[in-house]
């Protein structure tokens, strides 16, 4: 484990070489308030560093733009998944120190609530205990299993708040580019609410279909990757294998749930839907917002819409949560609390947008008296 630090880098990034056992990775401070920070693991055999620190300074922004007093972090582990409890449990014994030191590492990419549970055991870390903070009266799981929808919550809160600003009427037609944990929470939300989810995407291509989809039916034949059974589909489906035909199926609406960078240079000049929101992080480049902004497209960008996960850990960390609440009433006070958070911040940043030049998100950042550092 060796320590990096800079003027202008990260409050620390530390690159795990493992203890106990091997393991390639790195956690990255972006930011410390009051000791703390938090953010997710992310596993995959291509997560490099600058992305990690990308992620971490996302948390940072996110925390902020909703009053949270915590910084910024996150980890990410270079692998393929293959003997995944004894890389947790490295990775537990390598982060120890960060964990009980105020770093609160949950779940990202590639990571599920049962490796959390290795790492947390290994570290010998329960997040219920703090120092300078009263306990909870409940275990992590029971607290956050029932939330594991919340960020689909938060994106659908946001993309509904920004077709509602954008004076769109009646259901819109939506493509979902991911149909893991997020994507299918996002696709029910919007069904629920009157919209036609036109499209879906996961790894083996596109299935769309102009009468609509129904989610129920297809989170019936999904797998726990998100892999969607094509020998299950109903007949009237189009099934298109090209990575990229997500973009090219007619849409008001484009969620962005999957991977990173997946709205990029290359492709971006393909967009046909009007509005865009990240469900993921990172899943669109630097390049693709300047070329949606050039078009006269809308983007809510991940630090505004993909915050539930993250809000939803934070108010615990914080001890900000009715512990006292039932388990139905506590989820339904988290998800208002995200949702009310969401829908302002997606407003302000809109009436910004449409009201200035240039990338309105350091203005909000401004707004709600926080910025980077």
């Amino acid at each position: 484990m060796s320590v990096h630090e800079g003027p202008q880098e990260p409050a620390f990034t530390v690159h795990l070489n493992g203890s106990g056992g091997t393991v390639k990775g790195w956690v990255v401070v972006d930011t410390l308030v009051d000791g703390l920070g938090m953010g997710g693991v992310r596993m995959t055999t291509g997560v490099t560093e600058e992305e990690v620190r990308g992620l971490a300074r996302g948390m940072t922004e996110k925390l902020a733009l909703v009053g949270l007093p915590i910084g910024g972090a996150k980890a990410g582990i270079v692998s393929d998944g293959t003997n995944r409890k004894e890389t947790f449990r490295t990775f537990g014994r390598t982060v120890k120190p960060l964990l009980h030191g105020g770093i609160h590492l949950g779940i990202d990419l590639g990571v599920t609530p049962a490796d959390r549970a290795v790492f947390f055991a290994e570290a010998g870390y329960d997040p219920r205990r703090r120092a300078r903070a009263v306990d909870m009266p409940i275990d992590w799981r029971t607290y956050y299993e029932p939330l594991i929808d919340g960020t689909g919550h938060g994106v659908g809160v946001a993309a509904v708040t920004a077709l509602e600003a954008s004076g769109h009427q009646g259901p819109a037609r939506v493509v979902v580019q991911g149909f893991g944990a997020v994507g299918r929470a996002v696709a029910g939300f919007l069904e629920e609410r009157g919209h036609l989810i036109v499209g879906v995407a996961d790894v083996e291509g596109t299935i769309s279909s102009s009468e609509g989809l129904s989610v129920a039916d297809l989170v019936a034949v999904t797998d726990s990757l998100g892999r969607i059974d094509r020998a299950r589909l109903p007949q009237q489906v189009t099934v298109d294998p090209e990575q990229d035909a997500w973009l090219g199926v007619d849409a008001d609406l484009l969620v962005l749930a999957a991977q990173k960078d997946a709205l990029n240079a290359e492709n971006a000049h393909r967009l046909r839907a009007g509005l865009v929101v990240e469900g993921g992080n990172l899943t669109s480049s630097a390049e693709a917002k300047q070329k949606i902004a050039a078009s006269g497209a809308t983007l809510v960008p991940d630090v505004v819409a993909n915050v539930g996960g993250a809000a939803a850990a934070g108010l615990a960390i914080a001890r900000l949560v009715p512990f006292d609440l039932s388990a139905a009433k506590r989820k339904e006070w988290v998800f208002d609390w995200v949702g009310s958070r969401v829908r302002d911040n997606t407003r302000d940043l809109l009436e910004i947008a449409a009201s200035s030049a240039g990338d309105p998100l350091p203005q909000l950042l401004a707004a709600r008296g926080k910025g980077r550092r």
